[in-house]
């Protein structure tokens, strides 16, 4: 594969979407920002001063490795079924794109990704040689770290395998351009020397790893007793985490309350494992789903003969849980008769089972959990105001996740480490416009529809992948708001910024039919790719052939 051409990049202008009203940049699932170079120019010479030159070009070096990476994805999404060689230059097109430099090819060599790669391409107006001239003036040495760190993270991300680029020749050092050779790592004599850049810095990553520490041993003295089962930050969450953990260390029923799916079970669990009783039992019953006739003997035990089907004597919830914390949850479903009992137990520490006379004393932990309004059904005769005063002498509001968005990245990170771990599968985590779709959704089953979301985008996002939006809100338009992309002369494309629409209504709506509505999406594309048919079915997703198929059966 020597000879190299650049194909259309209709397809790459298609990923970049201004939606200004928002205040966002995305290229495909990836925000991106409009800096002024003269800003990143002015942070390179700063960190230069500041850690030395070493230490800031292995800083740089894989800032443009991480940046590399995540274009390799796009390249495998936006052409992952086109010629091997027009999807590698994606890397290259994007590079431009991103206005990094002009990226001359010379030479590219390679075989399937994963086997033998050689490559090399001049840089014409490399920013980053600027910015190093104007900050330092010219230079015995090349400079352009960072995009030396993009072309190798880029590419090593594509082959599967560590590919490492050097710049042999820089315009910082008075050339007319960078130049810049790839082969695989093991290839280059000097590949110990050049690996250090790649890897993280021992220093400054003992120095991270330092203030970790430090950051930990205070949240240690904040809370001292944080549990894994509870993440979160935010001051709703840290004052409910806060109440429960002052009522651990006392015997205080407690009164979890909250919309469905905020977590009141782990709250209860935490309680749990925070008291003294945390070697006893913790018992969780739903009081929702058992049947009123059997609710009682479910509690409280029952004796033989009690009733019919009652062939043997069966201890209770209430026994099961003996010095340690029994959970009722959905305690507003539970019937008059059990609410009795249960005020009795609350009162005297005693319960009688069905069929029997006898008393037993118990020494239980009550906490109780509801989303409905007690009162409201205290008002309607359904649940007992002596009880209702009984339970309500702690309550804990835990609040809904649309309430806790700044929670929602350490939830994900967290979630999807488990979820990773249940399937037997490696990802690399969430993309920036599916984490922008998770903060705006308006989550009306709280955190147990984040993990339902979540465990379905870990199942189908691609192994090593990112989840992105399409994974998490299956047929769901994510987008708000207009959206501008680019013209084939990089001009902001404005006759694109028409408001998100359901597409099958408008094409139902429009009166077309569908063989028509076909031909004109295709000969659509075929325009905006000038003509271009290989760039047009990249746009379409489908190969050239089945383009020339589909175009020429309107005419047979």
């Amino acid at each position: 594969m020597s000879s190299i051409h650049y194909p259309e990049n209709a397809d790459l202008r298609g990923l970049l979407r201004f939606a200004p009203k928002e205040g966002l940049i995305w290229l495909g699932e990836h925000r991106m920002l409009l800096l002024h170079a003269g800003a990143l120019s002015e942070l390179r010479k700063e960190l230069i001063d500041s850690v030395g030159q070493e230490q800031a070009r292995r800083i740089l070096t894989r800032m443009g490795f991480a940046s590399g990476m995540r274009d390799a994805e796009l390249a495998r999404k936006t052409r992952g079924t086109a010629d091997p060689a027009d999807a590698f230059v994606v890397g290259p097109q994007l590079h431009m794109l991103e206005g990094c430099a002009r990226v001359e090819p010379v030479r590219l060599e390679f075989d399937t990704p994963g086997v033998a790669f050689d490559a090399e391409f001049l840089w014409h107006h490399s920013w980053e040689a600027e910015a190093h001239v104007q900050a330092f003036g010219e230079v015995e040495h090349p400079v352009c770290w960072m995009m030396i760190g993009y072309a190798s993270g880029y590419t090593s991300a594509f082959m599967s395998r560590f590919i490492l680029f050097r710049e042999t020749e820089c315009a910082a050092t008075g050339a007319d351009h960078c130049r810049i050779v790839g082969k695989p790592a093991e290839e280059w004599p000097d590949a110990d020397q050049l690996r250090p850049y790649f890897e993280a810095d021992h220093i400054v990553g003992r120095l991270l790893e330092l203030r970790e520490e430090i950051e930990a041993m205070r949240r240690t003295i904040a809370c001292p007793r944080r549990t894994p089962d509870l993440i979160g930050n935010s001051a709703g969450f840290v004052h409910a985490y806060d109440l429960v953990a002052r009522a651990a260390v006392t015997n205080v029923s407690v009164l979890l309350l909250g919309e469905t799916g905020v977590g009141k079970e782990r709250f209860a669990r935490t309680l749990h494992e925070m008291s003294p009783r945390k070697d006893k039992a913790f018992i969780a019953v739903n009081c929702a789903a058992l049947p009123d006739e059997l609710i009682e003997s479910e509690l409280f035990g029952v004796e033989r003969g009690a009733f019919t089907g009652a062939h043997a004597s069966r201890a209770g919830k209430f026994e099961r849980a003996d010095g340690g914390t029994l959970f009722l949850d959905e305690v507003g479903e539970l019937p008059l008769s059990a609410q009795a009992k249960l005020l009795r137990v609350l009162q005297e520490g005693e319960i009688e089972r069905l069929g029997d006379e006898r008393t037993r004393k118990v020494n239980v932990r009550l906490v109780a959990a509801t989303n409905v309004d007690l009162v409201k059904a205290v008002n309607a005769g359904t649940f007992r105001r002596d009880l209702l005063y009984r339970l309500n002498v702690y309550p804990v509001t835990i609040p809904p996740l649309r309430e806790r968005i700044g929670d929602i990245p350490a939830l994900v990170e967290a979630m999807i480490r488990r979820f990773e771990t249940l399937h037997g599968k490696r990802l690399a985590g969430v993309s920036d416009k599916a984490m922008y779709a998770l903060k705006a959704h308006s989550w009306p089953g709280n955190v147990r529809e984040l993990e339902n979301v979540l465990e379905r985008g870990v199942i189908l996002a691609p192994t090593n992948g990112l989840i992105e939006v399409e994974h998490l809100f299956l047929g769901a338009a994510q987008e708000s708001g207009p959206q501008h992309g680019l013209d084939a002369n990089g001009s902001l494309d404005t006759s694109r910024a028409a408001a998100t629409v359901d597409l099958p209504d408008a094409v139902l709506d429009s009166g077309l039919d569908l063989e028509t509505f076909e031909q004109t999406v295709l000969h659509r594309a075929v325009a905006r790719a000038g003509g271009n048919l290989a760039a047009a079915a990249r746009l379409l997703g489908m190969t050239r052939p089945q383009l020339n198929y589909r175009l020429k059966k309107k005419n047979a």
